[in-house]
């Protein structure tokens, strides 16, 4: 199906860049087609200094099912880089998976479904690439995870700060722990499943997922 980039150029110039990100999302493309069919999506790429990961120069979000943004700051000092170690790949593919949950189960509104979808998300990059965690997937020390488990009613619980669980705003958590912990959940999951097929991977309930998490690491909380 059609996937259709839209460059964003009123906040800066993008040209110099434009093969080599629309060489990524090609591969990013081929990558998921190779385990399951894709809906047409629309891609908004824009550039925007600061809004991005400082380690990587880059930001990806998912806005619905058929539509999520790549932020670039070519300025930063890490992005170039990043883009050779196909950092823009693997943000693809991660905000594709949103993209295809957001259009079955959906992301979820409470902590442990949020946490679950990201780890998804996450898990999905390395199946298809079998590349190692990201930064913010191995982010938090095993003491730390244990130190800050949610108990049950905090997972079921809807009121949860987002920027605070999963990107350390203020200082009740660390940064990145809601990464590291959701992609620690979800490989619980895995490793208690034979298999796991493409449909699985989009539309597993996030309470399927928990369980097996509650007899891996969330087993201390």
């Amino acid at each position: 199906m059609t996937w259709t980039v839209h460059w964003l150029e009123a906040s800066g110039d993008l040209g110099p860049w434009r093969d080599a990100v629309a060489a990524e999302v090609e591969i990013a493309r081929g990558a998921i087609l190779g385990l399951m069919p894709l809906p047409p999506l629309d891609i908004l790429v824009q550039r925007e200094a600061g809004a991005v990961i400082p380690e990587t120069g880059t930001m990806g979000r998912a806005h619905r099912e058929n539509l999520f943004s790549l932020t670039l700051d070519p300025d930063n000092p890490n992005f170039a880089q990043a883009l050779r170690d196909g950092d823009l790949r693997r943000t693809v593919v991660h905000e594709v998976h949103h993209c295809l949950r957001m259009a079955g189960p959906g992301y979820g509104w409470t902590l442990g479904e949020a946490l679950v979808s990201e780890g998804l998300a996450g898990q999905f990059v390395r199946r298809l690439f079998d590349t190692p965690p990201e930064p913010w997937e191995c982010a938090v020390t095993d003491d730390a995870l244990r130190a800050n488990l949610p108990d049950d009613v905090t997972l079921a619980g809807t009121g949860h700060d987002h920027r605070t669980w999963f990107y350390g705003l203020g200082d009740s958590h660390p940064r990145w722990l809601g990464y590291t912990l959701g992609y620690r959940i979800v490989g619980d999951w895995l490793a208690a499943m034979p298999a796991v097929g493409a449909d699985a991977w989009v539309n597993v309930p996030a309470a399927e997922v928990l369980a097996a998490a509650r007899r891996g690491i969330l087993a201390a909380a």
